[in-house]
């Protein structure tokens, strides 16, 4: 099941990204950021009371502003309002109700979703809160009163956020076909490919709702199998103000990513792997899902006997951190390739959901350890005592040893390569969970 989203949204100014800063940090699963990836993010992981969701940081809404640059970030902050599950709304007590607040609640209104009006720079919940009070007026439930710069009240607000996502928590049963999102920087290919998925070899095709988003899903069978396409097309834009189309892109593969099994990031081979790619894939390694690395308009390549190996090469080096992805040369104009495609998705998706036995994994790890000695630190030496698979996509592993700050990321690596080595596992992240445990003679 995907993770819920939450989008804050609100006036220029009033606090959001400070908010968003205060949550990311707070975060302790929060990891590096991957290579490649925006470090101005405008997205993150949160955990509250044990439920994992999404948090979307938008700009700031001028309702009524002519300014191009305003209205961008007016119709990205749309974007993330349809996707969000629940909407937190902040407004800023200093300022108090302003004629923008109201148009903007009026915008939120009109979404139908759950909203948690923010009350934010409330340094002193005795001295402000009669002016809190005021929000009332808005007319679109209580207001929590916060100071995101102290830290103040996010707990009352969390508490709010993750209970709309508790009264929805079974609205999505666990879907038996598997969801492909197809996502790239924009005129990369996108919907040309799935429209040549829905007319070629007169394939058997219905539309169904997304299931928690507003997008519509398509449903495509091919060679007896079912497959759910989450739409990510219509990513371009008119106006092509690079800073705000690239955040148009970000959010909407934020959103298709979190709902998929397998992503397929659309590169364009005329114009080779960008940096922009690397971000778009940056965000599906984060999450763990299964990839897939399609180079779009091969058709228009001029070849030699070389030209696959140069261009795999070229791909490899700019997506280094992840690879495990799987790479295919397609022609989402002419249909060059698709079974192929689809035949790679197939092995992904079975990748993402294997499972290896305990005994057989303690196995290639005593070997490994074998082969070459775990690191050690002022005469501490590492000690692995097991290992056993928890959860798949991603295929997770907890591994048990006397001391997890001796667990080197190199060493990590080594025996991840030594699990690859033994079962593929070609398309998908794996991801390892490092717990202590004192020796028992010890304790």
């Amino acid at each position: 099941m995907s993770k819920p989203i939450a989008a804050i949204v609100g006036r220029p100014n009033v606090g959001k990204s400070t908010l968003f800063n205060a949550l990311a940090g707070a975060n302790i699963a929060i990891v590096k950021d991957t290579p490649g990836v925006t470090r101005d993010r405008i997205y993150t992981d949160v955990e509250w009371l044990n439920i994992n969701f999404t948090l979307i940081d938008t700009g700031g809404i001028e309702p009524d502003s002519s300014d191009v640059i305003l209205s961008q970030m007016r119709d990205q902050a749309q974007i993330a309002i349809d996707t969000a599950d629940v909407i937190l709304f902040m407004v800023d007590c200093r300022q108090g109700l302003v004629d923008s607040d109201s148009k903007v609640a009026d915008m939120l209104r009109r979404s139908h979703k759950p909203v948690v009006l923010v009350v934010n720079k409330v340094d002193d919940f005795d001295k402000y809160m009669s002016d809190v009070y005021e929000f009332y007026n808005l007319g679109i439930g209580d207001p929590i009163p916060i100071s995101a710069s102290n830290k103040l009240g996010i707990g009352d607000m969390l508490d709010r956020v993750v209970s709309y996502f508790e009264d929805g928590d079974g609205e999505e049963e666990e879907e038996e076909r598997p969801r492909i999102a197809i996502v790239g920087k924009p005129n990369v290919g996108k919907s040309s490919l799935i429209n040549k998925l829905l007319g070629e070899k007169r394939l058997l095709v219905s539309d169904i709702a997304g299931t928690t988003r507003d997008a519509v899903d398509t449903v495509v069978t091919w060679e007896g199998r079912e497959y759910v396409f989450i739409d990510t097309a219509g990513l371009r834009r008119k106006n092509k103000i690079k800073e705000e189309l690239e955040r148009y892109s970000i959010i909407r593969t934020v959103t298709a990513v979190e709902r998929a099994d397998v992503v397929v990031i659309l590169i364009d081979a005329t114009e080779g792997v960008t940096e922009q790619d690397a971000k778009i894939a940056g965000i599906a390694h984060d999450r763990g899902k299964g990839i897939v690395i399609a180079v779009n308009k091969w058709d228009a390549i001029e070849k030699d006997d070389k030209t696959v190996y140069k261009y795999t090469n070229d791909v490899r080096a700019t997506l280094s951190y992840m690879p495990y992805a799987e790479i295919v040369f397609i022609s989402a104009e002419t249909g060059q390739r698709l079974p192929r495609l689809f035949a790679t998705i197939d092995m992904v998706i079975a990748n993402q959901s294997m499972r290896i036995a305990t005994g057989v994994l303690n196995e290639i790890m005593a070997e490994a350890v074998a082969l070459q000695q775990p690191p050690s630190d002022k005469g501490k030496r590492l000690r692995l005592y097991y290992i056993t698979q928890v959860s798949v996509k991603p295929p997770t592993f907890v591994i048990f040893v006397n001391d997890r700050h001796l667990m080197h990321f190199s060493y990590t690596r080594y025996l991840e390569n030594k699990i690859r080595d033994a079962f593929g596992f070609k398309g998908t992240s794996l991801k390892f969970i490092i717990r202590e445990r004192k020796d028992r003679e010890k304790s």
